[in-house]
């Protein structure tokens, strides 16, 4: 088969293209870096390098592609957030019409669906020529990364939080840092490994599909987050971490107070407490998907080599 992918050599499409192409088909990776072309051709894949806004790149990328694995990247610097999402999701949807691809995959979120707005998964219902997925991956192991100065716990913020939370003798004994959002303490919800994401994808991919719109939800491990944080705690050697429950309105001040734009620091407060509700985790339930093999102590080898280099 000829499969295009987008997401570069990210998390997900970097294993996803290695897996594709080990299989004998024929890949293509789009990137908007040209830096990423050599890297890519090593994978033994095909570079298009363009941008996800010109809809002519996409037409040309597209055409004579048997399935095509759509994301939709974070930019954490977008002011109109939703419409970002939006204007993406229809250039996907207007090249995949003009190119008559007959297989979709779309990355999308376990709580997409649950969160207030126009929804980009929406959009690709305008495809009825076309055999869809829209995958649903549950919270990525590698959003601990963006978490990692407040594990560490480094500097007078590092300490001020210490003293609010965990209080002056925790301070004190130099037990610093800590996990928070407006879900957290003993929330259960899933993890999942981007590793099971893209063995997920790939079998959508390949497979003939037996729905004409398929939602497939992807987790790798159930725990609650202060089990999640006792994990990766152990592994930077800091057993004690733990995982504050914010209100909604602590998380938007929070995030207000990074200076992270007003429209995507909502979306991130809504999708943190429709998990917090316990309704992504039911919806996951009653799908009722087969967890992936890489559990949160497998990651959490790789974030420490990561923990220590910074």
């Amino acid at each position: 088969m000829k499969i295009v992918l987008t997401g570069s050599l990210g998390n997900i499409s970097k294993p996803l293209g290695q897996e594709l192409i080990a299989k004998g088909h024929s890949v293509t990776i789009i990137s908007s870096d040209p830096e990423r072309q050599k890297d890519i051709q090593a994978l033994g894949a095909t570079a298009a390098i363009g941008k996800l806004e010109e809809l002519s790149f996409l037409q040309n990328t597209f055409t004579g592609a048997d399935a095509v694995y759509c994301m939709i990247p974070l930019n954490a610097n977008e002011v109109h957030f939703q419409a970002y999402l939006c204007k993406l999701a229809n250039n996907y949807v207007q090249a995949l019409k003009q190119t008559a691809v007959k297989r979709v995959v779309l990355l999308s979120g376990w709580s997409a669906d649950l969160i207030p707005g126009e929804k980009p998964e929406d959009i690709f219902n305008e495809l009825t020529n076309a055999s869809i997925t829209i995958m649903r991956p549950a919270s990525f192991y590698t959003n601990f990364y963006f978490s990692m100065d407040m594990i560490k716990g480094k500097g007078l913020i590092g300490k001020f939080l210490t003293l609010r939370y965990s209080g002056l003798l925790d301070l004190l004994r130099g037990r610093t840092g800590l996990l928070m959002g407006n879900c957290g303490g003993d929330d259960k919800i899933v993890f999942v490994s981007p590793k099971d994401i893209a063995e997920a994808v790939a079998e959508e991919l390949i497979n003939p599909p037996t729905e004409k719109m398929k939602i497939r939800y992807v987790g790798s491990e159930e725990m609650t987050c202060n089990e999640a944080a006792k994990i990766i705690g152990a592994a930077v050697g800091k057993p004690y971490l733990k995982w504050v429950l914010l209100s909604d309105n602590q998380m938007r001040q929070g995030l207000k107070m990074a200076k992270m734009p007003s429209e995507l620091a909502e979306h991130m407060v809504e999708m943190q407490a429709a998990m917090h509700s316990g309704k992504t985790l039911e919806n996951f339930h009653k799908n009722n998907p087969k967890m992936g093999k890489v559990k949160l102590k497998d990651f959490a080898r790789e974030f420490t080599k990561a923990y220590n280099q910074k």
